[in-house]
């Protein structure tokens, strides 16, 4: 993506998502700022990054309101990556029912460090908050601030990206996975937020 204009990759991303979504996929110009950051991180833009403040050794916390296109966004962008940059893209709720199912070894599935296969250590976990606070055998867990606890972990060891979607703000975060778990992220993510004029484009 370095090698060509913005405007350019805006063509690419837009026919890529209409190949994905069909024929109503589109880029609005009131997110252009969004995927300008989103296209200097994905791409190494090293001048643009110190610009707008953008850390490669970072994942992205991708926020905005329901609807905005967070999750569409996220799913066009994996596809012009190389394979060993790629993520994994994975429902919080998803992981809430699969840790009723089976229990604390997902913690471990979602935090595992797999260096010789790239894609599987990976992911984007999507909409932060939506997940319940599920049991296993009567034991009550917060799935995702486990999971995100120990991905801090492995990113000061192993420096793994782990990315997010939310429509959380800075205060709801706190309150739903405490003090601690939004301390590490914002060591872990480089935050990039939609406008309040960003539409609900399933409408």
């Amino acid at each position: 993506m370095s090698h060509y204009s913005f405007e350019d990759v805006l063509l690419a991303f837009e026919k890529k998502g209409k190949q994905i979504f069909g024929n109503n996929f589109m880029v609005y110009e009131y997110d252009k700022e969004v995927l300008l950051r989103l296209v200097v991180y994905f791409s190494k833009n090293v001048e643009m990054a110190q610009k707008l403040n953008i850390s490669f050794g970072k994942g992205l916390l991708l926020n905005g309101k329901v609807g905005c296109g967070k999750t569409t966004i996220m799913t066009v962008f994996r596809t012009f990556l190389l394979y060993e940059n790629r993520y994994a893209i994975k429902s919080c709720r998803d992981i809430s029912f699969e840790f009723s199912e089976h229990g604390y070894s997902i913690i471990n599935n979602y935090s595992r460090v797999l260096l010789e296969k790239p894609l599987l250590s990976n992911f984007c976990f999507d909409d932060l908050g939506s997940e319940q606070t599920l049991k296993h055998f009567g034991n009550e867990c917060n799935v995702m601030g486990e999971i995100l606890l120990s991905r801090y972990d492995r990113y000061v060891t192993h420096k793994i990206i782990t990315h997010l979607t939310t429509n959380l703000t800075s205060s709801e975060i706190e309150d739903y996975y405490g003090t601690r778990v939004r301390s590490r992220m914002r060591e872990m993510f480089n935050l990039i937020s939609f406008g309040e004029d960003s539409i609900d484009k399933r409408k």
